[in-house]
């Protein structure tokens, strides 16, 4: 099985041989994986031109929502990853962490919506009043940054390990490029 990166909005194959993943059990090749051929110059463009003004531009609640859907999503989907599970050498208990406990990170960024108003952006505490007579005052309001956010994921609980970062990240209005650990 050649293993696919989900790049600039579809499924795609890295060209060449790949790195080859072996079975943590019996050492058997269970897989291949590969980044050659695919630019990653361009999926640092595509979220920052694509990615990063569609997240910017929901509000936190939308935001909430997305993960929820992702969420449910991956749920529905969760035999499979338990399938392949075990050619990592985990667990089904290590299994269950990684794989539930991931999408259940999802599920709580996604309820943290709630905590913010449903806008695009969060004002932070009181206006401060920065002179005598009230004409000048400051305010903090928080707003979805540019740019994407990168992450390299460890070995350990590769399904938890993403899903944890991207959800901080697409909660607050920013895409990611998540390199799996190989």
């Amino acid at each position: 099985m050649k293993l696919k990166n989900y790049v600039q909005g579809k499924w795609t194959e890295g060209k060449g041989d790949g790195q080859a993943l072996y079975n943590a059990v019996t050492g058997e090749k269970f897989a291949t994986a590969s980044t050659e051929g695919l630019d990653f110059g361009e999926m640092l463009e595509y979220g920052r031109k694509v990615g990063n003004p569609a997240l910017r531009n929901m509000t936190f609640h939308e935001r909430g929502r997305m993960l929820k859907a992702l969420a449910l999503h991956l749920m529905e989907k969760k035999a499979d990853f338990y399938k392949v599970n075990w050619a990592t050498g985990a667990t089904k208990v290590d299994g269950w962490i990684d794989i539930e406990g991931g999408i259940g990170n999802l599920f709580a960024y996604s309820s943290l919506r709630k905590e913010f108003p449903n806008e695009t952006y969060y004002v932070d505490g009181q206006a401060a009043m920065l002179s005598k007579d009230g004409s000048f005052i400051g305010h903090h309001i928080t707003v979805p940054k540019t740019g994407v956010a990168i992450h390299i994921n460890a070995f350990n609980f590769p399904v938890w390990g993403m899903l944890e970062k991207i959800a901080v990240n697409f909660l607050a209005g920013m895409p990611a490029v998540v390199k799996p650990a190989t």
